[in-house]
């Protein structure tokens, strides 16, 4: 064999030991000694290669290797443009759902959820076969965090795991998290994994309370049951997110429960009594939280409550003209302009729908707090129409106000600044017999004879005769006579805002939330567009819970699948297999016989 052959054959080991190096490093992932080993030989036998054939002849000048050298550049660079792409799709996500609904992207209610997981949970589904739109959107919430994980399971095959989760059929999905585990819903080919479902399962598992909110009832409010104006769906979706509703009279109950967390007051049409506003007006004393929604032309009779707060309700209708264009009439508001707040602050431009609606004016009340969550648009779109009988709705100076119109207030005060809700005169909770604070006897200011810290004889804590509550000659303040502090009678210390039985000791502020319209939460119009995370998140944030979310909820699937007759389907199969191949040859046979 000829020397240059053989040395031709040995640098033709270089772009072997080069390419079987990187080749090992790239499948095993793990860059070791062999790997690297190969690499750099084979990039010190091209590169002496390289230097051998440049010194042997003038082979830089020439063209093929002038060609050359710019295909391979040219390959080379096109190999790491794509290996560029490759790793960038591989850790970051960027997806373009073009669904009208969003079928395959997350909501930011189920983001916001996964992202904020505090502990490991696990989705087990119990099924043989592995559904691909079930195991994408399975995908999607493992991609918000490493703390949500899930696995197929087949019951034959693990018996074990599923006898322990107790699975009765195929299908069945569970969540486990810590020691708990909760069923989400059966899949079949007809029904797949349900976003909505898993994520309410998710943060019902994960929630550690569950709040109790009351519907007033008694005034016409909305039906909580399934019928005509009810608000069913809004019950359920509350369930759904782990709290506990039920109905409240307080013409019979006198007072608000001590388990209330929310009270919504929901389309009331009869005024309230005395007693009942009262009753409001005390719980949000001590910390409660409030809904209220109030439709126009109904006066339930709480000026009181809102006067307190800084809220007068408008009587003029609002009125929108710019929905006419979606073949809503004017008095049906359409919003999209949210306030800043956390109930609206996720909603950006997004619709929600307010038929027949007034508008609320804020006035600033010290040591409150309050920021618009609904406005229409302005004037000449929204104003508010004080003549609702005409049949030409149309803006009068002096009459009318223009918009924009706020639809929806939150308010927040703080509980050092409650109202007491029991008399001011403090009872003692440690003795039947009231200690007086004063005394109908003056103490002098200063005493020759020591008065002694203790005292060997104990002060009785009853008396057989009835001491005043009240002095008309007052104590001094700075008497430096030391009063024993070792009486078995316990003193009990006065306080401007005396202790109830129905306190919450916990709540560090009362909320309220005040909507001009209660028809955007009826059954039916619950689902439309934003309407329910209206709802759902002025619930969330009035019950002072740290763990809800306030964001927009997930969405089911619309069902748009068409549901024919047979002899319809059959016309479709002849129109489709026979009469367009028709029309299409007789139109090519037409053109070809005039150009022929």
């Amino acid at each position: 064999m000829n020397k240059n052959k053989l040395w031709q054959l040995v640098f033709w080991l270089g772009p072997f030991f080069l390419t079987s190096g990187l080749t090992i490093g790239l499948i095993s992932e793990k860059w070791g000694i062999i790997p690297l080993l190969l690499t750099i030989l084979g990039l010190i036998i091209c590169s002496l290669w390289i230097i051998i054939q440049s010194q042997q002849s003038k082979w830089w000048q020439k063209r093929s290797t002038q060609s050359g050298t710019n295909a391979l550049v040219a390959t080379l660079s096109v190999l790491v443009i794509l290996g560029l792409i490759n790793f960038l799709g591989i850790r970051y996500h960027l997806r373009l759902d073009l669904t009208d609904s969003q079928l395959f992207t997350l909501s930011p209610q189920s983001r916001e959820l996964v992202s904020n997981l505090p502990e490991t949970i696990k989705v087990w589904l119990f099924s043989k076969d592995q559904n691909l739109q079930d195991r994408e959107l399975l995908d999607n919430y493992h991609r918000q965090s490493n703390k949500f994980k899930f696995e197929y399971i087949d019951p034959q095959l693990k018996p074990g795991i599923a006898e322990k989760f107790g699975v009765k059929d195929y299908g069945e999905v569970y969540l486990e998290f810590q020691n708990k585990r909760q069923l989400v819903q059966i899949i079949n080919e007809n029904e797949r994994l349900s976003e909505i479902k898993l994520t309410n399962r998710l943060q019902q598992i994960t929630s550690s309370t569950t709040a109790k909110v009351y519907f007033l009832q008694g005034h016409g409010e909305h039906p909580l049951t399934a019928s005509k104006g009810a608000i069913s769906q809004a019950i359920k979706a509350l369930t759904d997110k782990n709290f506990t509703t039920s109905a409240l009279n307080l013409a019979e109950q006198p007072q608000v429960p001590d388990d209330a967390t929310v009270i919504v007051v929901a389309g009331p049409k009869k005024e309230l009594l005395i007693g009942e506003v009262t009753a409001l007006q005390n719980y949000l004393n001590r910390g409660g939280n409030l809904l209220l929604m109030i439709d126009p032309n109904t006066d339930p009779k709480i000026d009181t409550i809102l006067k307190d707060w800084g809220i007068r309700l408008d009587n003029r209708l609002a009125i929108d003209t710019s929905g006419e264009n979606l073949q809503l009439g004017p008095a049906a508001i359409l919003v999209t302009e949210y306030g800043q707040h956390p109930i609206t602050k996720d909603f950006a431009k997004n619709i929600s729908v307010y038929p027949l609606t007034r508008s609320l004016e804020i006035d600033p009340v010290s040591g409150i707090e309050s920021m618009a969550l609904l406005k229409t648009k302005p004037y000449p779109n929204s104003w508010a129409e004080s003549d609702q009988k005409s049949e030409k709705l149309e803006f009068n100076e002096g009459q009318d106000l223009k918009g924009p119109l706020t639809l929806g207030v939150a308010l927040t005060r703080k509980l050092s600044n409650a109202i007491p809700t029991t008399l001011p005169t403090p009872i003692p909770t440690t003795s039947p017999t009231p200690i007086p604070t004063t005394s109908p006897i003056p103490i002098p200011t200063t005493s020759p004879i020591p008065i002694p810290t203790t005292s060997p004889i104990p002060i009785p804590t009853t008396s057989p005769i009835p001491i005043p509550t009240t002095s008309p000659i007052p104590i001094p303040t700075t008497s430096p006579t030391p009063i024993p502090t070792t009486s078995p009678t316990p003193i009990p210390t006065t306080s401007p805002i005396p202790t109830s039985i129905n306190s919450q000791p916990t709540a560090k502020e009362s909320r309220l939330v005040i909507f001009g319209n209660s028809n955007f939460a009826v059954d039916g119009l619950f689902e439309q567009q934003l309407n329910g995370d209206v709802f759902l998140n002025s619930v969330s944030w009035l019950s002072q819970q740290d763990q809800q979310l306030l964001s927009i909820r997930p969405k089911e699937p619309k069902n748009r699948r068409i549901v024919i007759s047979t002899l319809q389907a059959n016309w479709l199969t002849i129109i489709a297999v026979f009469v367009l191949p028709l029309i299409g040859l007789t139109t090519g046979f037409i053109i070809w016989w005039k150009r022929r």
